[in-house]
């Protein structure tokens, strides 16, 4: 049987994309794995958790005996475990150079000693560093500037590393913010809808006129399936969207919808010690391939927000 492996498959964007691969991939196994954390939770894929299809590994992807075991005859390795959350990378460095760096280090050495055919990495728009016009293209320089950023921009210089050392058929993915269901509250939507539904204030950083693209998760999912149809290895591809916001403008809209009060229920919080102003990508390469964001943020935040009021206890703490 095609066996695909998806890593942090029971996180926000891995669950998401376990339940498409799912979807589209009729006759493949799914082995996801996944060390739980926080911001991970196995009910993430109740819906095809149960098939034989599917096959659930809770291990760290540091433990590199164990993922050359796990990797062993698989056709299409997709790496999505990542430590995401800025907030938390300055604070927590060690963590995210283990697990973005080291870790995607062990998933593509235990791809190239198991010969996989083809491996997508997912990395992010972060890596290229604010953009105040225009938007960036994959062979637009690094810049990150904060410890997520340059922790997935070193996952990437050590991918590059392999796909010339060693010839692997590596695929980078640069894509912009993604949202949905089930992403954990620390970021910024998910966030103001949780403490919205409970009637608490939230915090905006610094002036909140930041800018970024909202990509949604439907969408992101629908252009990894188009690269791994049509992709071409040894290739980056930004996934992007046209639908840019400020943060600002976000959190009004979420209050608007919980019909609160947006000066009464939000306040200014002191910024990130650097807080980028904008990101954009230029997503032509996508396009080639019949793909294109489709879906806006005001498409889905009642929706969203709806997820969140009734799961409103599945996330303790925050």
């Amino acid at each position: 049987m095609h066996k695909i492996v998806i890593t942090g498959g029971c996180g926000f964007i891995g669950s998401h994309l376990c339940e498409y691969i799912f979807k589209v991939f009729k006759k493949s196994q799914i082995v996801i794995i996944d060390k739980i954390t926080y911001a991970a939770n196995k009910k993430n894929i109740s819906k095809i958790i149960k098939s034989e299809r599917v096959k659930l590994i809770k291990d760290d992807i540091c433990n590199f005996k164990n993922l050359i075991k796990y990797i062993k005859n698989a056709n299409l390795v997709i790496h999505v475990a990542a430590e995401s959350h800025v907030d938390n990378s300055y604070n927590l460095n060690d963590n995210f150079i283990m697990t973005n760096v080291l870790g995607t280090k062990n998933v593509i050495e235990a791809c190239k000693i198991n010969k996989v055919k083809k491996i997508i990495h997912v990395s992010t728009d972060e890596i290229y560093g604010e953009i105040y016009k225009s938007s960036f293209k994959e062979n637009s320089k690094f810049n990150p500037s904060n410890p997520y950023s340059s922790s997935k921009a070193a996952a990437e210089m050590i991918i590059n590393g392999y796909i010339h050392s060693y010839d692997l058929p590596i695929i980078i993915i640069r894509s912009n913010n993604i949202f949905g269901i089930r992403q954990h509250p620390e970021k910024l939507i998910a966030g103001c809808c949780w403490t919205f539904i409970k009637k608490k204030r939230f915090p905006i950083h610094g002036s909140g006129k930041q800018k970024r693209s909202f990509l949604y998760v439907e969408d992101f999912c629908k252009g990894i399936v188009k690269i791994i149809k049509k992709g071409k290895n040894k290739q980056i591809y930004n996934i992007g969207s046209p639908f840019e916001y400020k943060n600002i403008d976000i959190v009004k809209l979420i209050a608007k919808i919980n019909n609160l009060d947006f000066k009464k229920y939000s306040f200014h919080a002191k910024d990130r010690p650097f807080n980028d102003f904008r990101y954009s990508v230029n997503y032509n390469k996508m396009k080639k391939l019949n793909w294109r964001p489709l879906t806006k943020l005001e498409d889905k935040i009642i929706e969203i927000n709806n997820w969140y009021k009734k799961n409103i206890n599945f996330y303790k703490k925050r």
